[in-house]
C-alpha cells in the first residue's frame, strides 16, 4: 500500500509539473523593442500572430532606435530589437568591433538571429495642399539655402535625423548654419516630425515613407541611394532573453507571407 501511495504522488506530481509547465508556456510574453516607423505595422501583426502563436502576447516599446539602444545597453528587458538603420544594431553587436560600430564592446545581441528584415524609403512629405509648393530634394535644397523654407527632421541620434544629414551633406548644406537660420525644427524621433508634418507648423519633414502613408501625407520625393544611403531595418534576438524559443518564431513569422503583405501595404520592401 506505501508503495503504491508512493507511486501515486509520483505520478500526480509529474502531471502537476506539466501542467504547470504548460500553464506558463501559455503566458509566454515577448518584449519588442522597434523603431517607431514600425508601429502601425507591427501592431497590425500582432493581431494576426495572436491566432498563430495563441499563448504569446507580444509587448511593444516603439521609439527611436537610438533610445532603445541605449534603454537595452542599460539593462532594460528586450527579447528582440528591430533598429531602423544598422548603426544602433551594431552598437550592441558583439560581433562587430569599434570600427564596425561597436564603440562601448557591448555584448547584446544573440550571435545567430540577426538579419536584415525590410527596407524602407526616406521621403520629403508636405502637409495637405502643399501650401510652400515644395517639388523635389533639390527644391528643398536651394530653399534651405535661401531660407525661405521651414524643415523639420529627426535629432542627430535618431536613424531618420541620420539619414537626412547625409542628404546635407550630398547638398553641400551645413546643418549648424541652417539651424542657426532657423529653417530647421526637430523631433526625437520620426512620429515628432510626421506629426509636424501632418499638422501643418512645418512646410515639409524628411521622414520614411512607410509613415507618410501612414499619416496621409503628400510625399514629392524620395532620396536615392547615393543620397543617403539604404535604409536597413535588422532585427535579432537579444542575449538575454528569457523566451528564446518564442522569439525566434516570432522573427521567423516577420519573414513570411502573411506579415510582409502588411510590410509591402505601407511602403516596407521586405528583403526574406
Amino acid at each position: 500500500m506505501k508503495k503504491l501511495i508512493a507511486v501515486l504522488l509520483v505520478i500526480c506530481f509529474v502531471v502537476t509539473t506539466a501542467g504547470c509547465s504548460k500553464k506558463e508556456e501559455e503566458k509566454t510574453e515577448l518584449i519588442v523593442f522597434a523603431a517607431a516607423s514600425m508601429t502601425e505595422t507591427l501592431n497590425s501583426i500582432a493581431g494576426l500572430y495572436k491566432k498563430t502563436a495563441p499563448n504569446v502576447t507580444l509587448t511593444f516599446n516603439f521609439d527611436s532606435s537610438g533610445t532603445l539602444k541605449t534603454q537595452i545597453a542599460e539593462g532594460a528587458e528586450c527579447d528582440i530589437f528591430i533598429s531602423a538603420a544598422p548603426k544602433q544594431m551594431n552598437q550592441l553587436d558583439s560581433a562587430k568591433d569599434a570600427e564596425g560600430g561597436n564603440t562601448e564592446g557591448l555584448d547584446f545581441v544573440m550571435q545567430g538571429t540577426r538579419f536584415n528584415l525590410l527596407e524602407n524609403k526616406v521621403a520629403l512629405a508636405v502637409p495637405d495642399g502643399n501650401p510652400a509648393g515644395i517639388t523635389s530634394y533639390d527644391d528643398l535644397a536651394s530653399r534651405l539655402a535661401s531660407g525661405t523654407v521651414l524643415l523639420a527632421m529627426g535629432n542627430s541620434d535618431v536613424p531618420v535625423g541620420q539619414y537626412t544629414q547625409k542628404i546635407f551633406k550630398y547638398f553641400n548644406l551645413d546643418e549648424e548654419i541652417l539651424a542657426a537660420a532657423g529653417v530647421l525644427t526637430y523631433g526625437s524621433n520620426v512620429k515628432e516630425v510626421t506629426t509636424q508634418v501632418k499638422e501643418g507648423t512645418v512646410d515639409c519633414g524628411i521622414i520614411y515613407a512607410t509613415d507618410a502613408f501612414s499619416a496621409g501625407l503628400t510625399t514629392v520625393a524620395t532620396a536615392t541611394p547615393d543620397m543617403c544611403g539604404q535604409v536597413i531595418y535588422p532585427a535579432a534576438v537579444m542575449k538575454n532573453t528569457k523566451n528564446e524559443k518564442a522569439a525566434k518564431a516570432f522573427l521567423e513569422y516577420l519573414k513570411g507571407s502573411e506579415a510582409s503583405e502588411i510590410f509591402k501595404s505601407v511602403g516596407f520592401t521586405p528583403l526574406n
